[in-house]
């Protein structure tokens, strides 16, 4: 089985309304390509700060600047006009973990994809609010990118933690720790461990000016040591870009001995085989 739960029905991009592309229309183009492709659960986890109820957890102004649509609507659609896994990717915004479990909890979701694009008010991976702007060393912000990843782990609100090394989407384009990224990892480890939360293996990366999966091999080698299943995932966009390289994907999740990845429904998590 191949999967593809993070995945949105829409572009990231200013006038994408969701008329246009919560329909059930748009939501066959994207099952038409999986099944071409060989992904048999197909899901969708919109950005949570597309909607209006989430700036009841964070008022940033990417988020107010988004905040459009109704989130009631956005489960009704996809449950009643949609064959689709309904998901939904929220971020983890230390201090708000309370607003946050209250949003999630009023509604019932397959899976939560748990996140974490901002520092602060500094984003990882939006030059307009580039992180590295503000003159932290790169091991300030890879220490306080992993510790938080940790907690994230540890609240519980999350099924799958998505691209768990964000931080080095751009790659030589911004400063490199000296330590050996190991280190890091570490800081997140013993809360991923104690979580069981999934790991998101996504090929998103590789469309990225990093030019590499999400997460590295070391990352995962630690967390399937820690007994963590994985999720496979594209982070598309457009129909497209599903099961984008997957291939390559497949191949590393081999060498690492990985042969099930975790299928939710319901909030229920069970494993299948890879294939």
């Amino acid at each position: 089985m191949l999967t593809d739960y993070h995945v949105h029905l829409r572009p990231d991009e200013p006038d994408t309304p969701a008329e246009r592309y919560f329909t059930a229309a748009n939501a066959e183009r994207y099952r038409v390509v999986a099944e071409e492709r060989g992904i048999a659960e197909l899901g969708v986890s919109e950005h949570v700060y597309r909607f209006t109820q989430a700036l009841e957890v964070w008022d940033h102004e990417l988020w107010r600047e988004n905040a459009r649509d109704d989130l009631d609507a956005y489960c009704a659609f996809v449950r009643e006009d949609t064959d689709l896994r309904l998901g939904i990717e929220a971020d983890f915004v230390p201090g708000r973990e309370e607003r946050m479990r209250d949003l999630l909890e009023a509604r019932e979701w397959d899976y939560v994809i748990g996140s974490i694009h901002f520092l602060g008010e500094g984003a990882l991976d939006y030059d307009r609010y580039d992180v590295w702007t503000g003159g932290r060393s790169a091991d300030e912000v890879w220490r306080t990118y992993f510790t938080w990843l940790g907690e994230a782990a540890a609240t519980g609100m999350f099924d799958v933690l998505a691209h768990p090394d964000l931080v080095k989407h751009w790659g030589p384009e911004r400063p490199q720790p000296s330590r050996d990224v190991r280190f890091y990892y570490d800081l997140a480890m013993e809360a991923i461990a104690d979580s069981g939360v999934a790991i998101e293996v996504s090929t998103a990366g590789l469309r990225k000016p990093v030019g590499e999966i999400y997460p590295s091999a070391a990352f995962l080698e630690m967390a399937l040591d820690a007994g963590n299943p994985i999720a496979l995932s594209s982070d598309a966009h457009v129909p497209d870009q599903l099961g984008f390289r997957y291939e390559q994907a497949v191949a590393l999740l081999g060498e690492l001995g990985v042969a099930e990845l975790a299928v939710f429904e319901r909030r229920e998590r069970r494993l299948e085989p890879l294939g």
